[in-house]
């Protein structure tokens, strides 16, 4: 099932849909939609989680290395919620 990712990149705000058969997380999506290769990005990802104790660690540096590239908000939209029988 497809989700919508709300996101601001470069002070505009975009959208676009997000299925975790297709990317791993929220970030790799919008990275992709916006043609940034994040090779070098996952590997140093590896190496902040393998010698960190805690998921902060890799949070903070997700975090600051996608501010460096000009993301603002990253977030998925909220389910609409529907009545029993509806589509």
């Amino acid at each position: 099932m497809s989700r919508t990712i709300i996101y601001t990149y470069k002070k505009e705000e975009k959208t676009i849909t997000f299925s975790y058969s297709q990317y791993h997380t929220i970030h790799e999506a919008v990275a992709a939609a916006e043609g940034i290769d994040l090779t070098e990005y996952l590997k140093m990802e590896q190496q902040v989680e393998a010698v960190s104790s805690g998921s902060k660690a890799v949070r903070d540096f997700r975090d600051s290395h996608f501010r460096k590239l000009g993301f603002g908000k990253i977030a998925l939209m909220q389910k609409e919620n529907r009545g029993v029988g509806k589509k």
